[in-house]
């Protein structure tokens, strides 16, 4: 193709007319391994470190890092400590919630239950779960939720997660979003994902968590991996979650329970567990001798679905999203398979291979994402190809995941009114209860002061409203997806909050 372009127009009519460009033209060669052994050994080799420095760095409280090269463990090491003020060490046994990363094993899942991969196309059917198009609804598949395609919008479904609201009432009420070109566009949900994953738990008769058990997890050997949160609480050995304080120290502050979207980000897991799955997708579905998932379903997993990344400068290297899998090739034509897991509350993983170099690194972390468990792959990939660091990984990864947290802020400045700012009027004309057939109900009271609250949610959490300017009002968000403060516009019997609004569903009416 390089040459025809650089022919141009007259090249290409002379190619036609001497029958040159009349023959198929032949496949590209297939890619060949060009990692030694000996690469992977001075990888290694440079591995601690290099975690070292970066934990050092960053202040993360706690890693444990695992590599596979030709079906062999040949690094599984724990750093740092499980929780800060205790002496309890991180070690390759220590259960760390994996976030996302919960999406490839979750698609490995999937894949055990399946006789061919032409059933990744099947229908998802599930009480209570439905799309805002009804045609849409009745052709949405397995692979459609896996790959982030239904059309659902960005995280769809997390905002009601933050407030407390249950699996079933999230599924319910997702029939309510806007959908983008269905198939034809791509948005990261983890709640459609949840959705296709439950349905195909229902179809087999068995809970998520019972199907992953005896479909991997008992097979495999994953003996301290579960997708319920209980099983990650109760575990001896066990990473608390830290979050960053503003003086750069970290604290176990927040408790995140996944339950409600256990397939897409609800699993917990070891070094030493991950080690043995990385071996199975390596080697196509077979550990220790023995098929455990199919060849072939598994395969279908690593096949892009959707375009995620257009090409982008400077390596302008486009992106695509498999079935739980980021599917990206380089330019010897080579497979790259990685997910990423994060937590603001206090996790951040990875998984990267290489299924042609028979290469993969996990990395589990107990920090907040500030990039090293992304950096760590990285870093150790470029050492494997190239003998060293050909970028400063830590400083990249960390800026994407600052600049990923500030995208979702408000662009006003709640904590300083504007001057001259309009009175608010009397409390009374504010309070009472509001209705949103997405959010719920919203209760807005105030205090002997006329000092107003704002209740959201199941079990309702309450937000002190500190008074911007006329009717607009502000509040601290909390939780998973907190994006500092965010307004409150009261308006004609309505009261509309700027965070949950971002599609157009964060309006409450007075009753």
């Amino acid at each position: 193709m390089r040459t025809l372009r650089a022919l141009g127009a007259a090249g290409t009519a002379v190619l036609l007319a001497t029958g040159a460009a009349t023959a198929a033209p032949s496949p590209p060669p297939a890619p060949k391994p060009q990692i030694s052994d000996e690469a992977v050994d001075n990888a290694v080799a440079h591995l601690d470190q290099a975690i070292t420095d970066m934990m050092r760095t960053t202040g993360v409280p706690g890693l444990s890092v695992a590599v596979v090269h030709d079906d062999q463990v040949v690094h599984l090491k724990g750093f740092g400590v499980r929780r800060t003020g205790e002496t309890a060490k991180v070690d390759p046994d220590t259960v760390f919630q994996i976030a996302s990363l919960s999406k490839p094993i979750s698609s490995t899942v999937v894949a055990g239950t399946l006789t061919a991969p032409g059933e990744w196309g099947r229908r998802t059917t599930l009480p209570g779960f439905a799309l805002k198009d009804p045609w849409v609804s009745d052709h949405v598949t397995t692979a459609d939720l896996f790959s982030h395609r239904s059309g659902l919008p960005d995280h769809a479904g997390d905002l009601l997660e933050d407030l407390g609201y249950d699996q079933a009432y999230i599924l319910d009420h997702l029939r309510l979003e806007p959908l983008g070109p269905f198939r034809a566009s791509y948005a990261y949900t983890n709640f459609g994902l949840t959705a296709a994953a439950e349905a195909v738990a229902r179809a087999k008769g068995a809970s998520w968590q019972k199907l992953s058990e005896d479909v991997l997890f008992k097979p495999a050997g994953m003996t301290s991996t579960s997708t319920e949160f209980s099983a990650f609480e109760q575990a001896p050995d066990h990473a608390a979650t830290h979050v960053k304080n503003p003086d750069g120290t970290w604290s176990p502050r927040y408790v995140r329970d996944p339950d409600a979207q256990a397939p897409a980000g609800g699993v917990s897991s070891s070094a030493r567990d991950m080690s043995r799955w990385l071996r199975l997708q390596l080697a196509g579905g077979t550990l220790d001798g023995k098929r455990i998932i199919p060849a072939d379903t598994l395969a279908a997993t690593h096949v892009p679905q959707i375009l995620s990344q257009p090409p982008t400068p400077p390596a302008n290297h486009t992106g695509f999203y498999g079935l739980g899998w980021n599917v990206s090739y380089d330019d010897a034509g080579r497979l790259r398979l990685s997910h990423s897991g994060a937590f603001e509350l206090g996790a951040n993983t990875n998984v990267t291979m290489f299924p042609l170099e028979q290469l993969g690194i996990v990395v589990l972390t107990n920090g907040a994402p500030v990039g090293v468990a992304d950096a760590v792959a990285l870093d150790f990939f470029d050492f494997a190809e190239h003998g060293r660091a050909t970028t400063d990984w830590l400083a990249l990864t960390s800026a994407l995941y600052a600049q990923m947290d500030s995208a979702g802020r408000s662009p006003t400045d709640y904590a300083h009114p504007p001057a001259g700012a309009k009175p608010a009027q009397d409390s009374a004309a504010y309070t009472g209860t509001y209705d949103n057939p997405y959010y719920g109900k919203a209760t807005v009271t105030a205090d002997d002061s006329g000092a107003l609250t704002l209740a959201l949610g199941p079990k309702p959490l309450r937000y002190r409203l500190t008074h911007y300017d006329g009717d607009t009002f502000s509040f601290e968000t909390t939780g998973e997806n907190a994006v500092g403060r965010t307004g409150v516009f009261f308006s004609d019997g309505t009261l509309r909050v700027e965070y949950l609004d971002a599609n157009h569903l964060g309006t409450f009416t007075q009753r």
